[in-house]
């Protein structure tokens, strides 16, 4: 069998004819500034073709209820095996998925309790939330129910003819409904109307009314509402809908999901949706309590999650609700357990969303995986992390078409002049002087979540780090108690960037609208004959710039459009030039180009941020994750507020790239704003002027403000972050373990 994974000619994006021959059984982390092309060869590259290749080994009914994997851009690929991708998308589910199904530790619950539980509900289904022998009949085991909120729905002091209706326009579809029924006057404000008007606008039911000459059935607004939005995630709703509806616990099961018969049923006094609300370290030791194998089992399982710093979640926690960090790390644990060696494994910056406290417990998995046997491949900024690598393989030495090179292969202490080795060796020490606030704002009362009555008072006119372990209540004091309390707050938290194959860099920075409009008023066109997605799309590949071919049982082939080229346009628009470029050339231009020739808004933030290399034209979906969290920014800091939040900014970045997200939030503080960062990177914890750390620790042991003052101060203080603050300043470079 071979001993090593052998990648040549690598061209996919901008990686180019890369070669590497890469050790197996061995943890390897790709390195590189933020677009330097890592994600290329491990996800695109190698992981892609490794699940490509092993979906072929399926028959044709299987493959084709299989994702399609498009063979990459490569030369030679051998001695590839199964690949596990372990990345930072969200976990999938919905209102019915938690941390207990997803690590199937609450099956194992439900075998326990139809085992031993007094009285017993019956076989394991009996006690699912998901299973109608176990779920709550109110609730239909969701734990809550979403009512109308009369009051937001209607506005009682207009008429039909006013917009009475809140969420329909006047003149709209489901607004025609009532004020062209005949059962109403238009005109008469709801205040006005009598019991049975009342009655029947909202919910009336059972007969027909005559509308455009036709019969159609008469629902009231209330009752037509809850046919078609309710009984459904509130997650799902469109945002008109949300406004008006509302949620509270379910009256039946008190919000914990089961019957009455599952709930009945106790183990030592305690039914099945207690333990699943413990937190995972006190559920611990109640099950090592219980002597029966299965309770062993679950046991087992429990100290996994606890051995990765997340022993502050219950298993009742909804899976859409956890942090990218800590989805990566649950995804993890499920592997931890499974018997399978010689796999590679895959994981797209595991660290992101741990603070430095708990990076070792992460690096202590990586290991675990390595030493069983298999492969793993890590794309990743840590120090800490990179400091663990049996072998760095840095790409670069820039960013797009500056990058897409290796630039080092070896140990970590071989890493020479390249931009993260000198990022390693660099000691950041604390700022000399920091700014004095000009006032403050002030948090009171906060208990969301697992918030303390918390108070505190955050400065204004200053950079403040908001720092503590993961789960100690920094998001939720920053991105939701403070927002609520000071409206106007601009808030930049960690949601993806919605991105498809026809969103460029131009169309999210609304630079595309300026551009046709300034092609179209020197031609005097329509300005849709410049968009790709109307009438300048090509007609042959549909304004997509390539045909894809996807037959059902074979893998899909994508190739560049003969008729326009890959451009987009077709022959009319590609017709017109502006300042010499036809409208596809100047999509070719990179953004820091583009801003000297036209005047397009954006593209200059682009340039602080280090996306000066992207062309306007770049596909979103073709980013990097660091490539997007800053577009994100970009996009904005456009926007007026002088008190701006930013969630984790850090995340996806190299450390060079840090350096120029701090250049920008100081000048943002310069001009007059107040910026607050929710950070576990001690680089801008050293940066910052004043630091609120919480804690002590993660779920109902954190929740408390254990600090507030200048980072010289925390620095001497006995907090977690204050250790790891200390010690970055004594020893710079971490040493390997």
């Amino acid at each position: 069998m071979s001993r090593e994974i052998v990648l040549t000619g690598l061209r996919q994006n901008n990686l180019r004819d890369v070669s590497l021959r890469l050790p197996k059984e061995r943890l390897i982390v790709f390195t590189g500034v933020s677009g330097s092309g890592k994600s290329s060869v491990v996800f695109e590259t190698i992981a892609a073709e490794s699940q490509r290749q092993l979906n072929e080994t399926y028959s044709a009914f299987v493959r084709n209820r299989l994702p399609k994997h498009e063979r990459p851009r490569a030369g030679r690929l051998e001695g590839l095996t199964a690949a596990v991708v372990v990345d930072q998308r969200p976990v999938g589910g919905n209102a019915r998925s938690t941390v207990g199904t997803m690590t199937e530790i609450h099956p194992m619950l439900r075998v326990l309790f139809s085992r031993r539980g007094e009285p017993s509900a019956g076989p394991a289904t009996a006690y699912s939330f998901n299973d109608p022998a176990g779920m709550c009949p109110e609730c239909a085991g969701l734990g809550r129910k979403t009512e109308v909120d009369v009051g937001r729905l209607v506005d009682f002091d207009l008429s039909l003819a006013q917009g009475a209706l809140r969420p329909y326009a006047v003149g709209g579809y489901v607004w025609s409904l009532y004020a062209k029924s005949g059962l109403f006057d238009p005109a008469k404000p709801l205040r006005d109307y009598t019991e049975r008007e009342l009655g029947l606008l909202l919910h009336g039911s059972g007969f027909k009314v005559e509308r455009d000459g036709r019969a159609h059935d008469y629902e009231g607004v209330i009752t037509r509402f809850d046919r078609v939005h309710l009984h459904r995630d509130v997650e799902s709703l469109d945002q008109a809908a949300r406004e008006v509806v509302r949620e509270r616990a379910c009256p039946a099961c008190g919000g914990r999901r089961l019957n009455p018969a599952a709930l009945a049923s106790r183990i030592d006094g305690r039914n099945l949706a207690d333990h699943c609300a413990m937190e995972i370290t006190d559920l611990i030791g109640v099950l090592a309590e219980t002597a029966d194998p299965v309770a062993r089992a679950a046991v087992e399982a429990l100290r996994r999650v606890e051995a990765i710093g997340l022993g502050y979640l219950s298993l009742d926690r909804e899976t859409p609700t956890l942090s990218g960090g800590e989805a990566q790390r649950l995804k993890t644990v499920r592997h931890l357990g499974s018997g399978l060696t010689g796999l590679t494994y895959v994981f797209d910056e595991p660290s992101a969303g741990l603070h430095p406290r708990d990076v070792h417990l992460l690096g202590g998995l990586l290991l675990q995986l390595r030493d069983k046997g298999n492969t793993v491949l890590v794309v990743e900024h840590d120090r800490d992390v990179i400091a663990l690598a049996d072998q760095v393989v840095d790409l670069g030495p820039g960013a797009g078409a500056d990058g897409g090179r290796v630039v080092y292969q070896g140990p970590v202490a071989g890493l020479g002049d390249t931009p993260t080795g000198r990022a390693l060796r660099r000691a950041r020490g604390l700022k000399e002087r920091v700014r004095e606030p000009s006032g403050w704002l002030t948090i009171g009362g906060a208990r969301t979540h697992n918030l303390a009555d918390v108070t505190v008072r955050v400065p204004l006119g200053v950079l403040t780090a908001v720092t503590g372990v993961a789960g100690s209540g920094k998001s939720t004091l920053m991105t939701r108690e403070l927002p609520a309390r000071h409206p106007g707050t601009v808030l930049v938290d960690q949601s993806a960037v919605h991105a498809s194959p026809r969103s460029t860099l131009a169309t999210y920075l609304g630079a595309m609208d300026r551009l046709r409009k300034l092609f179209a008023a020197a031609h005097g066109v329509p300005a849709k004959l410049f968009s790709a997605n109307s009438a300048g799309a090509c007609p042959e590949c549909g304004g997509r710039g390539e045909i894809r071919t996807d037959l059902a049982f074979m893998d899909p082939v994508t190739r560049v459009c003969d008729a326009c080229g890959g451009t987009r346009y077709n022959r009319e628009a590609l017709s017109y030039r502006l300042a010499g470029r036809d409208i596809a050339g100047v999509l070719a231009l990179t953004a820091g180009e583009a801003v000297r020739d036209y005047d397009l808004p954006g593209l200059d933030r682009l340039g602080e941020l280090g996306l000066g290399h992207l062309t306007l034209g770049r596909s979103l979906a073709t980013l990097s994750g660091g490539e997007r969290q800053r577009l994100k920014l970009a996009h904005r800091l456009h926007e007026s507020g002088q008190v701006y939040v930013f969630d984790e900014p850090t995340r996806g970045l190299h450390p060079a790239d840090v350096d120029r997200l701090l250049a920008l939030l100081d000048r943002l503080v310069d001009g007059g704003n107040a910026v607050i960062v929710v950070e576990h990177d001690l680089d801008v914890v050293k940066h910052a002027d004043w630091v609120i750390d919480l804690g002590p620790e993660a779920g109902r042991h954190g929740g408390r403000v254990v600090f507030e003052g200048t980072p010289a101060a925390l620095a001497q203080a006995s907090t977690h972050t204050a250790k790891y603050l200390a010690k970055s300043l004594d020893s710079p470079r971490p040493a390997r373990r």
